[in-house]
């Protein structure tokens, strides 16, 4: 499935021509039918050989209505660019070719029209002003076909050169990320809401959950048409209508991207190529507002020129533009700037996320340069770099590579030791990235926090779990995996709830062993009733406890272990005599108080030792 789009002046007769080659008049309104001038987008379809179709998109001329036009030129295969003999080039002329060159388009190819209007030398006049104008854009040596809508000649050769060129295209890839910029939205009786677009990047079916963007509205798709015909699946490249059911048409409007959920994500913030044109009537500036094209969206911007203040007509740069409003973007999408109804320049979306840079930074001009030049591996690596832990969809979407091309250089690359992957064996989705580097850097981050744990608490087992990872700002998802493979890397040891260098080692200094000895002591003299007034160093506690010399019943009891293990195997001997203890029992039992008695069993209840039936304890 192709999609041509016409160019050119104001009544140079684009839509006679379409009509010419259709038979679909493609002006919809009734005030372009009044007078004569399409000011909005038309569309008809186009009979090729071998039973295919093209949809042709007319765009309006006038230059009060090029931000319509510009709405209808994104994602086309084949451009007209329409000429009249009897006026030849005119500035809408310059303008629009100006813009297909921006955005991209591959193939070009000239109608003059009116041809029945003007005399033959006239005629080879207007041929050479066409080749002077092409021979300033990547378009020099298109094809120039001289036509009457009217006759019907010359229409013949120009459907061959179509046949031609649409063959010569290559069909676009399914990445299985649709997007369909949103031209039209409107509600039929019957019905409800009808979106149009061009599909991209993937397809459509009908009963498929979508979502429009921005704003995140989900709708569920009731039908697909195209060239009027009903179809279950649309496929990259084809003018698609949809029906949506679940969401009211007037909440959408031109600019508005239908695609699946959740992968893509709304921008106000893009880093781009950006070229100036040759005949800019004056120079960019930093900081300068200026209006953004881009799919079917316009919006307003600030330009932030990250290489100088100022770019002049013919120059190229890095840029950054930040939106008034939010967008849907991929990596390698085109745009065009204009400022005062002026067509300024363009250029190719680097990356559609963009942060704040620092202006003039070199590394950052050599990141951008990689951005778009670099190798898929290039590009892949800084992606992972700029975001790690990177996520396998989001750095996918991010790159906008087809998921199979992105998964065979991840795999290369892990094995010659460029990334480390967490989450999944197989990278696909779910699976986190790091750069070698970042990982490196990860390691010797937990390991600096560690160290200075063990020195601030050197008689702890460790530091907790989540405070390592609130440090290293860790999802919670990934971080088991993240300790586990730096664990397997031998930087660290996981032990239970806390996380330890392997060399650290919780010894007590002589003064330590002094305090440690002589509670101890304390303990054992009145082993049933030991003291609770004698405090420590909770550390020094904390370690005497985790050694298995003391035990704590409750906050502010402790038995020495002897005495604990002792009492137990008591308790135990007395139940299974007697078949019940009270905590008179164990009161007598052990010549102490209620308190440590009754503490001792509730502790003993908590260790599922035994169990408490009304004001008796049983073994469990």
């Amino acid at each position: 499935m192709h999609v041509i789009c016409t160019a050119g002046h104001v009544d140079h007769g684009k839509s006679t021509l379409v009509q010419a080659l259709t038979g679909v008049d493609p002006d919809r309104l009734r005030e372009e039918k009044e007078r004569g001038m399409t000011i909005d987008l038309g569309f008809a379809w186009l009979p090729l050989e071998k039973g295919d179709e093209a949809s042709i998109i007319d765009v309006p001329g006038h230059e009060h209505f090029v931000n319509n036009m510009l709405a209808g030129v994104g994602g086309v295969d084949l451009a007209m660019l329409i000429v009249a003999a009897d006026e030849s080039i005119m500035p809408q002329t310059r303008e629009h070719l100006a813009i297909l060159d921006l955005i991209n388009v591959n193939r070009v190819i000239v109608a003059i029209t009116k041809k029945e209007l003007v005399e033959d030398d006239w005629l080879d006049l207007v041929f050479t002003d066409v080749q002077e104008l092409l021979k300033s854009t990547s378009f020099s040596g298109s094809k120039i076909i001289a036509v009457s809508a009217s006759t019907g000649e010359g229409l013949s050769t120009l459907m061959d050169a179509i046949n031609q060129l649409l063959g010569e295209t290559e069909i676009r890839s399914d990445l299985g990320r649709p997007r369909l910029p949103i031209d039209r939205s409107f509600t039929m009786s019957g019905f409800g809401t009808i979106v149009t677009g061009t599909l991209i990047d993937g397809k459509l079916s009908v009963g498929q959950e979508v979502e429009v963007l921005p704003g995140g509205s989900k709708a569920r798709i009731r039908g697909i048409q195209t060239h009027g015909k009903k179809i279950g699946d649309a496929i990259p490249g084809s003018r698609v209508a949809a029906n949506l059911s679940g969401i009211d048409h007037k909440g959408i409007q031109r600019g508005n991207v239908l695609t699946s959920p959740g992968w893509l994500k709304s921008t106000v913030a893009m880093d781009v190529s950006l070229s100036v044109l040759p005949d800019a009537p004056r120079e960019l500036r930093h900081n300068m507002f200026i209006t953004v094209h881009t799919g079917s969206n316009e919006t307003v911007g600030r330009l932030r020129l990250l290489e100088s203040d100022r770019v002049g007509p013919g120059d190229s740069t890095w840029a950054q533009i930040k939106l008034e409003n939010p967008i849907v973007v991929v990596k390698g999408d085109h745009f065009v700037l204009r400022s005062n109804r002026t067509t300024m320049g363009g250029g190719s979306i680097i990356d559609p996320h963009a942060k704040r840079h620092r202006r003039k930074h070199l590394p950052l001009l050599e990141k951008l340069s990689v951005m778009q030049q670099g190798s898929t591996r290039d590009i892949l690596l800084k992606s992972i770099g700029e975001s790690e832990p990177a996520e396998f969809t989001d750095i996918v979407n991010k790159t906008n590579l087809e998921s199979g091309t992105a998964i065979l250089e991840l795999e290369t690359m892990e094995t010659d030791r460029l990334i480390v992957s967490l989450g999944k064996h197989i990278i696909g989705p779910g699976t986190y990235m790091f750069t070698s580097d970042g990982w490196i850097s990860l390691g010797g981050q937990a390991k600096k926090f560690l160290n200075f744990y063990h020195q601030q608490f050197p008689l702890r087992e460790g530091a907790p779990k989540e405070e390592l990872r609130s440090r290293l700002g860790i999802s919670v998802h990934i971080f088991d995996e993240m300790i586990a493979s730096l664990e397997r890397d031998g930087l660290l040891i996981e032990e239970g709830p806390t996380i330890r260098l392997p060399d650290h080692e919780r010894n007590l200094s002589d003064a330590q062993n002094g305090i440690a000895s002589d509670y101890i002591k304390r303990l054992t003299t009145t082993p049933y009733s030991p003291p609770t007034d004698s405090t420590i160093d909770p550390e020094i506690m904390n370690l005497l406890e985790h050694n298995g010399q003391i035990v704590r019943v409750n906050e502010t009891i402790a038995f020495a272990k002897t005495a604990y293990t002792e009492m137990v195997d008591e308790i135990r001997k007395f139940v299974q005599t007697n078949g019940q203890i009270t905590v008179a029992d164990v009161r007598d039992l052990f010549n102490t108080s209620r308190k440590y008695s009754l503490s001792l069993l509730e502790h003993l209840d908590a260790q599922k030792i035994t169990q408490r039936v009304g004001d008796i304890r049983i073994l469990r």
